[in-house]
């Protein structure tokens, strides 16, 4: 049986719906799945283009891995991805202090891909493969244009939710 979530951007009142990829990434969806509901600062992709994610504190009992990674992602894709905080520690990230890493020794990105011709490269960790946990299955194009909006008009006060269906 699929098991559904919704990933909303609480200021805009924009919701979707997505399916997990059970088969595709049964470790890194049963994760995220006992892990709901998962919420945090919008922030908008720099490197991989029509990205939006935000930076949780790990909560994976066992971290799931590499599953179904993907360095091209297509429009509703939802990824996964788990740094380490050096590894974003660099000011040219633009991290506020309440919004970004902080002491956290472990970070989780949990992103979603609204548009085409995604890259997941970047300049000081080369190639950063996510693990494509769900696909947006209703309200892709509601999603994807206050993703735009995030771009454009700016991600401060905007807060990133995924919760289960």
């Amino acid at each position: 049986m699929t098991r559904f979530i919704t990933v909303t951007l609480e200021a805009r009142g924009v919701s979707c719906k997505a399916a997990l990829l059970d088969d595709e990434a049964p470790r890194t969806a049963a994760a995220v799945w006992d892990a709901l509901p998962l919420s945090g600062p919008v922030h908008h992709g720099k490197y991989a283009r029509n990205e939006i994610y935000n930076l949780v504190p790990a909560f994976a009992k066992t971290e799931p891995g590499k599953e179904n990674t993907t360095v091209t992602p297509i429009p509703g894709d939802l990824c996964y991805f788990a740094f380490d905080a050096d590894d974003l520690g660099n000011p040219a990230y633009g991290y506020e202090s309440d919004s970004g890493p902080g002491e956290l020794t472990k970070i989780i990105d949990l992103a979603v891909f609204y548009g085409r011709n995604n890259l997941l490269i970047n300049g000081d960790q080369g190639w950063v493969p996510g693990n494509v946990f769900g696909t947006i299955v209703e309200g892709l194009p509601e999603l994807a244009a206050a993703c735009q909006d995030v771009w454009m008009g700016g991600a401060r006060g905007e807060t990133l939710t995924f919760a289960r269906a």
